[in-house]
This record gives C-alpha cells, sequence and structure tokens, in this order.
C-alpha cells in the first residue's frame, strides 16, 4: 500500500534528478513540497544549487547512486541534447539521453515513489517516429506505473517565451490524468501590436527561424552553431537587433535575476555557462503549476481515443498496460496575463555582433525563408552600424 503522503492532495517529499538550476525544486517548493535531495554533476550547476539550496544534500553522478528513499514524487528533466532538434538527435540511446535509464534502475531497485515526473522537448514525441516515447511508457508499464503526458506551453504562464515542454507523469497507485489534463484554456487568439518586438535564431536563417512575435523563441542550452546562444530580438520600432541580458533570460524562465550569477565561479567575464545553464533549466512557472495540480487535483472526465500502432504521438496521451489513449487538450492549460516581450525585458539588450550578424543575414539571403517586411533590411543596416563601430573602435 503506498504511503498516505504521496496521494495527491498533500505536501509531497521531493527528489531531484538532473537538477540542473532547481527549476522544478523552485516551482515545487513554490506549490508547497519540500526536496530532501538534489543530483547534478554538472559544477557550474552544482554552485548555483549549493548557493540558492543550502540547506538540501547535493549529489553528483546518478550512476553511482544505490537507490532512493524517503521521496513521495522522483523528478528528473533528463538530458535532452541526444532528442531535440538543435542537438545531435541521436534519440533516446545517445550517450546523454540515454541517462534516463538510470531513472529506471534506480525505480526497480528502491521499488519506487508514489509518484514519478520526467520532462523533456517536445521533438522527440516524433524523432525516430516516437521511439523514444514508447520506450518511456514501455519501461513504465513493466514497473507498474500508469502514465500520462502533456505538451505544456510556458508562455500560458505569462512569460514571454514560447516554450514547450514534455510533461510525463506517473503513479502506481493514482491517476495522473486529473493532474495534467483537468485545466485546460485552449489555445488563446493572438493579437499583437504593429510594433511588437519579435524573437528568432540568428544561428539559423535557412531551414529554420525560431521566429516568435512579441516573445522570444526557446531558450535553449546549444544551437545548431554548437554554443549555448541567446536568441535574437528585431525591435522594429527602432530597427534594432539585439539579443537579451542574461539576467532577463532568468526571468524569462521564471527564476529572479542574477540566479545563476555563481556559476561561472571566479571568472566573472564567462557567460557561455549561465546560457547553458538558463537554456537548459526547466520553467519554474510549469513546475508550480504542476506542483499545485498535485496539491489541489481536478477531476478529469473528458474523452479519450484509442491510438492504434504506428500512430504519431499527439500533444496529450495516458495509458496503461500496453494501451494507450489520446487526449483533447491544449498546451494551455492556463492563460495568464503577460506582459509584451519589450515591456517585460527590464535590462539593457546587447546588440547582435557584427559577425553574428553577418553570419545569418548570409545564410537568409541564400535560402528561400519568408521574413517580415523590413525585417531583413533592418538586419542590413545593423550589420552596417556594428561594422562601422567595430571599425571605429
Amino acid at each position: 500500500m503506498a504511503d498516505p503522503k504521496g496521494r495527491v492532495g498533500t505536501n509531497l517529499q521531493v527528489i531531484g534528478l538532473f537538477a540542473g538550476i532547481g527549476g522544478i525544486e523552485r516551482g515545487l517548493s513554490q506549490a508547497g513540497h519540500e526536496t530532501r535531495l538534489l543530483c547534478e554533476i554538472d559544477p557550474a550547476a552544482q554552485r548555483v544549487l549549493k548557493h540558492r539550496f543550502p540547506m538540501i544534500k547535493l549529489t553528483g553522478d546518478v550512476r553511482t547512486m544505490k537507490q532512493i528513499r524517503g521521496a513521495d514524487l522522483l523528478t528528473a528533466g533528463f538530458p535532452c541534447q541526444d532528442l531535440s532538434q538543435a542537438g545531435r538527435t541521436a534519440g533516446i540511446s545517445g550517450n546523454q539521453s540515454g541517462l534516463v535509464g538510470e531513472v529506471f534502475r534506480l525505480l526497480g531497485r528502491s521499488g519506487g515513489p508514489t509518484w514519478l515526473l520526467l520532462e523533456n522537448v517536445p521533438f522527440m514525441l516524433s524523432l525516430d517516429r516516437g521511439r523514444a516515447m514508447r520506450f518511456l511508457v514501455e519501461c513504465l508499464e513493466q514497473l507498474g506505473y500508469m502514465w500520462a503526458y502533456r505538451v505544456v506551453d510556458a508562455m500560458a504562464f505569462g512569460i514571454p517565451q514560447r516554450r514547450r515542454r514534455v510533461l510525463l507523469l506517473a503513479s502506481r497507485t493514482e491517476d495522473p490524468r486529473d493532474v495534467l489534463f483537468a485545466e485546460d484554456a485552449g489555445l488563446p487568439a493572438f493579437r499583437y501590436p504593429t510594433d511588437a518586438a519579435c524573437g528568432f535564431y540568428w544561428t539559423e536563417g535557412q531551414r529554420g527561424l525560431g521566429w516568435a512575435a512579441d516573445a522570444v523563441p526557446t531558450l535553449k542550452g546549444g544551437s545548431t552553431i554548437g554554443i549555448a546562444s541567446p536568441p535574437g530580438i528585431w525591435f522594429p520600432d527602432s530597427g534594432s537587433i539585439g539579443t537579451p541580458d542574461i539576467r532577463d533570460a532568468e526571468r524569462l524562465q521564471g527564476f529572479p535575476a542574477d540566479w545563476t550569477l555563481l556559476a561561472d565561479g571566479d571568472d566573472r567575464r564567462a557567460r557561455t555557462s549561465r546560457w547553458k545553464l538558463v537554456g537548459n533549466a526547466v520553467s519554474v512557472p510549469v513546475a508550480r503549476w504542476l506542483g499545485n495540480q498535485l496539491r489541489d487535483p481536478q477531476t478529469f472526465d473528458g474523452p479519450s481515443t484509442k491510438l492504434q500502432p504506428g500512430d504519431p504521438w499527439p500533444v496529450a496521451a495516458w495509458g496503461s498496460s500496453g494501451v494507450a489513449w489520446s487526449v483533447a487538450v491544449s498546451m494551455w492549460p492556463v492563460r495568464r496575463r503577460r506582459l509584451h516581450l519589450r515591456e517585460f525585458l527590464r535590462y539593457p539588450s546587447v546588440p547582435l555582433s557584427a559577425r553574428a550578424t553577418q553570419g545569418f543575414l548570409g545564410r537568409a539571403r541564400a535560402g528561400s525563408l519568408r521574413f517580415q517586411p523590413n525585417f531583413l533590411d533592418d538586419v542590413e543596416r545593423h550589420l552596417h552600424f556594428m561594422s562601422g563601430r567595430a571599425t571605429a573602435a
């Protein structure tokens, strides 16, 4: 029989694997749950966790953990490098994303807590015809779990960042559908000011752009050029092209500004590790919503449609005992009021460098993508301005 503390409607004891900079843990804490142990191998992320969660035990390599005890909820935002479009797309068996197998090893050895939460990129639903998701749910079912997942967009929580992530929630004794599916605000009809700032991936340009009106595209820990990079932002009223300050990037993930200030240790000039950590983090408001749902669930009574073998994975689904069902809910469980992007940004943007601008402009001119009116003209003017400034310097 499950520990009654692990039932919905109570404060849960949490163990966080692949903790990163603590996005899941901060959100769950805001919802009233308590984290007892964190596991994270990256030294920069460890510095952040030690500073931000000084009273919580921190361990390093998940592969050295023998068992998990004393938890009602095990969380794992396992590495996405092998599952993302920006990464290697090696799949669930890749060296990084394959570490999720350590989660199942620990669950099988310890009997497992009442709840398990996995978080990752939605591209894994389609990569290799959905093989990653099939692997995950088959492992869960072999361990006796009922599972449900939903793709959730962080924009629903009032943050101007288009960030979609899969939340996969499973339990041996409880119904995860009541947690994930009971709330659904539906996709809103977007209306933007004519001078709305627009985000884009300056690391792309030929095959993809990541365009986001009045928002930034997904902050990422990597990119198509192999480094962690901030997105570009086009301000149509001034014609300027910039990137957000790292402190605004932290805020776009729901953290206070300078949450990762100590990530680089003594090297105050370095920013690459901070961008990587912020890009890989779990959105705090999303984790808080999930924590609130675990404490105060509603009843899901919507229809489900049985998935047939070979069907693509939908936005939301649930299953057990080898049978999966799709659920017609949106990526917006709630609809919080948000500021326009230019109103949200608190710190001055950083002008996109001449080198980065030239690279993007060359790819964009050579490709066949269509762009907003005046956008590429403004990019070209920005390039001339930055080149002239570099020459003068």
